[in-house]
């Protein structure tokens, strides 16, 4: 009996120790679906960015999302049937009018007239003398390629015969002649501002330019072109630069954003060592637009608090850390875009036939519904756009909240580090309710570094951090001149051409808003609706360190 006690005893333990074993291998079953999950998530997001379309747009149109009632919200009890009549199809217009897409009408012409000559104007019935009616015409646009032109400034020297007879010392004069972009140099203010826009605007690297000159005959180096916006930038464009970013910390309101560049001679790091262009601007009701970019070594928040040392008001960011240790005197803006980007990854993460009714896809469609909201806002004045995001969008945020903080979720799942993402961003995602003029997102800053992110595809890296700053310096004039409606290519070479004769307290009358630029520095449309307060304007006459293979 004792022995059978004992049997008994010990395969209790042993069950015991089954179980315990059991559980453990039920524990490490469920890590490993996690894991794997996670792994299948992995590879869903990195299949959608390397083959899919990179659009965020969604598929249902954010008018029709059913979250908040809106069958009941919409509703028009009092509002009649609409009677039943028949459609018949018209042509739709032209976007923007009757007015077609492209339009020649701004550009110089140049009439061709064919007619027949004195023995072919003999009628062929009668033999008698034909008249003309008129003329059958059709419209044609040339393009007339670049070309390129040595200019050879020769300055008179004069000296008096009489003095070269009878006196030791001869007096000279000389006739008054421009002084050069930069002394001892080919370079023109033409030339240089041509190299500047095709690289900085265009995205041509310099070594393709080099390689377009020597198609049509000409032999310029790279280096040499690395050399003129290295010393005009310096020389030139700093000075403006400067007036610029005063004029960005004297606004209310700004947006900033960061991006990766690759610097190959830094002192003390490695070539692979990625470095960091910073930009700011002003917002949408600025009257001064100003979009600059700065070039540094590394993402550290030391360089935001220096750059903005002075500015007082409200800046947009993205959810990065480095953008918290800024001073109380600055009030952060979150971006609802980056919230709407990570639910966004969180659809492509699960399998397509879960797509439609997953987690991410209801985070969604709460952004979307924000975003649609703004679109019937925006031709609100800003006071008016504050009040009804107190009445409207406030509640579409309070519900996204609440969903949010109850909606269980792995914390390494695309969904989890979205949710995660929203709910520590929270305080500053509700900063737009403060005033009608900050925005929901920080997409004006995003587009406008895209012109970077695109040249930086094209010419890879800057050689040196001086031409990585001379390269910010002319990216800022660039875009800072499109802002304000004006043709960079004119605008750089008026700048070349004027700044020796500007005094420094004269520097105002030469940034991109000045009402004394020049009309051929402007856009047509920036023309004419300055027309009647800027006629005298119109009277004005008219080191491969910059990102490129070598020094």
């Amino acid at each position: 009996m004792e022995e059978l006690i004992r049997e008994l005893e010990e395969l209790k333990n042993k069950y015991a120790e089954l179980e315990e074993k059991n559980s453990g291998l039920e524990l490490e079953r469920q890590k490993l679906e996690k894991k794997v999950a996670y792994y299948e998530e992995c590879l869903r997001l990195s299949r959608h960015r390397q083959y899919a379309s990179s659009s965020e747009k969604s598929k249902a149109d954010s008018h029709q999302l059913l979250l908040f009632d809106e069958a009941e919200n919409e509703s028009d009890v009092k509002k009649p049937e609409p009677t039943v009549c028949e459609i018949t199809y018209t042509r739709r217009s032209r976007k923007g009018g009757s007015k077609p897409e492209d339009d020649f009408e701004d550009l110089p012409t140049e009439r061709l007239e064919y007619t027949l000559s004195e023995e072919e104007r003999s009628c062929p019935e009668c033999g008698g003398k034909m008249h003309l009616i008129g003329y059958d015409e059709r419209r044609e646009i040339e393009i007339i390629p670049a070309s390129v032109k040595v200019v050879v400034h020769a300055q008179g020297i004069y000296g008096c015969r009489r003095c070269e007879r009878e006196n030791t010392h001869v007096p000279i004069k000389k006739a008054d002649v421009p002084a050069p972009v930069i002394k001892g140099s080919a370079a023109s203010a033409s030339s240089i501002a041509h190299i500047m826009t095709q690289k900085y605007m265009q995205g041509v690297p310099l070594y393709r330019q080099e390689l377009s000159f020597m198609k049509e005959g000409i032999k310029l180096s790279r280096q040499t072109m690395a050399n003129w916006l290295l010393r005009a930038g310096k020389e030139w464009l700093y000075p403006l630069y400067n007036e610029m970013r005063r004029k960005l910390l004297e606004e209310e309101i700004l947006h900033a954003d960061e991006t990766e560049i690759q610097v190959l001679r830094e002192p003390g790091r490695a070539s692979r060592t990625k470095s960091y262009m910073w930009l700011y601007r002003t917002g949408k009701y600025s009257a001064y637009p100003v979009v600059l970019f700065q070039y540094q070594e590394t993402r550290s928040s030391s360089h935001p608090i220096k750059f903005l040392n002075g500015f007082r008001g409200c800046l947009h960011t993205d959810g990065y850390a480095g953008y918290g240790r800024l001073g109380a005197e600055i009030r952060r803006c979150g971006c609802w875009a980056h919230v709407r980007r990570k639910f966004h990854e969180g659809i492509q993460a699960v399998p397509q036939e879960e797509q439609p009714t997953c987690a991410s896809q209801k985070g969604l469609e709460y952004c979307d519904r924000l975003f649609s909201l703004e679109r019937d806002y925006a031709k609100l004045t800003p006071e008016e756009r504050r009040v009804k995001r107190l009445e409207q969008s406030k509640a579409v945020t309070d519900a996204f909240f609440a969903w949010a903080s109850n909606t269980p979720a792995l914390p390494k799942s695309a969904l989890g580090r979205a949710l995660h993402y929203a709910l520590e961003q929270r305080p500053l995602l509700e900063t737009f309710y403060l005033d009608g003029r900050l925005e929901i997102s920080n997409n004006m800053a995003e587009r406008s570094i895209k012109p970077f992110v695109i040249g930086r595809k094209n010419w890879l890296f800057s050689c040196s951090p001086k031409g990585a700053e001379t390269s910010a310096v002319i990216y800022s004039i660039i875009e800072t001149a499109k802002e304000n409606h004006l043709k960079p290519y004119e605008y750089l070479k008026y700048i070349l051409e004027n700044m020796l004769n500007t005094a420094p307290e004269r520097y105002h009358t030469i940034l991109p808003w000045s009402k004394e630029l020049p009309c051929h520095c402007k856009l047509k449309e920036q023309t004419d609706s300055t027309a009647g307060d800027n006629d005298e304007s119109c009277d004005h006459a008219s080191d491969a360190g910059v990102n490129d293979s070598a020094e």
